[in-house]
């Protein structure tokens, strides 16, 4: 079960307190094993570490996933590229539309890295691992999002006349005593001139 090398490896650590893979479930390539059953075969897996570029990341993520016979493909990150790993999800989704995902937060224990000075062992290090689909998962499953449904943020702030609600370029009180401020500044004197 080779899985696709994308730049970046995560730390060949096990995922604490998880034992042999359930029936279905396969191990990603740091050999502790994906939290998602019934995966294909020929899943892409993309494991982000810190110093991962997301350029590199994204352009071999994004030339997989279009490719036609990608249906599925995990984002794995831990530590300190877990916002690198939301990163890269974020900007797979809004390229590729239509995909599914599921995301699953767990600790690993952070074997394999050096040990701090003092002989101290290090604490557990939060764990993401974010499966994309372009095929429908279970809207049941606990950490499913659906496709996104394009600008709904946006068409919730349109007005009746197909305009935005808040025109463009006219600042929104503050509330308390802004008012306040607002007309001190228009009353008063004109800013000086800078020197010539």
């Amino acid at each position: 079960m080779p899985a696709a090398r994308s730049g970046g490896a995560l730390t060949a650590a096990r995922s604490s307190g998880e034992g042999a893979p359930e029936a279905g479930q396969r191990r990603g390539s740091t050999g502790a094993p994906l939290p998602f059953g019934n995966l294909p075969e020929d899943l892409v897996e993309m494991r982000v570490k810190e110093g991962s570029k997301i350029r590199n990341l994204m352009g071999f993520a994004l030339g997989r996933m279009e490719q036609e016979g990608t249906r599925q493909m995990v984002f794995t990150g831990s530590g300190r590229a877990t916002t690198k790993t939301i990163t890269c999800v974020e900007i797979m989704k809004r390229r590729v539309a239509g995909l599914h995902q599921i995301t699953r937060l767990r600790y690993r224990s952070p074997r394999g890295l050096r040990e701090p000075p003092g002989g101290d062992h290090p604490k557990d290090v939060p764990a993401i691992c974010i499966l994309l689909s372009k095929e429908p998962l279970d809207p049941h499953e606990s950490g499913y999002q659906p496709p996104d449904a394009g600008d709904r943020l946006w068409d919730a702030e349109v007005g009746d006349g197909g305009a935005p609600s808040t025109p463009r370029g006219v600042k929104r009180s503050l509330g308390c005593g802004s008012e306040e401020l607002g007309s001190r500044r228009k009353s008063g004197p004109p800013p000086p001139s800078p020197p010539r």
